[in-house]
């Protein structure tokens, strides 16, 4: 059964930074895109972020694009969300899934149990 797990959230402050990890097992994560969703208290969950399996390709949500970057370390079994001049409606639970280079959440079946980031103003 893969194992996806999500560190680095907390509460940070408006136009503060923070970056979350996700760290797979069980899982040929170098064959799979990673992915980053978020979902906001009463919100749908929505994407934030992929990248692709070789971490040649990235893709991001218009909401964060400028403002996150997605990296992988294939060796570590690692992705990473660097998430820089964060503001409240950054406030989310923050999830890692693997599956494939799209983004919509369908397109991904493994997911971490999610991670809190709250931006506070």
């Amino acid at each position: 059964q893969p194992q996806l797990v999500e560190s680095g959230g907390g509460l940070v402050q408006t136009g503060g930074s923070l970056r979350l990890s996700c760290t797979a097992s069980a899982l040929a994560f170098s064959m799979y895109a990673m992915g980053w969703f978020r979902q906001a208290p009463g919100k749908e969950r929505e994407f934030v972020g992929t990248i692709s399996a070789d971490g040649g390709g990235t893709k991001y949500a218009d909401s964060v694009k400028g403002r996150f970057t997605i990296s992988r370390d294939n060796a570590k079994n690692t992705v990473y969300l660097q998430m820089n001049s964060l503001k409240a409606e950054d406030t989310a639970v923050y999830y890692c899934a693997a599956g494939s280079y799209w983004d919509y959440a369908a397109a991904y079946g493994a997911w971490g149990q999610g991670i809190q980031v709250t931006v506070s103003s």
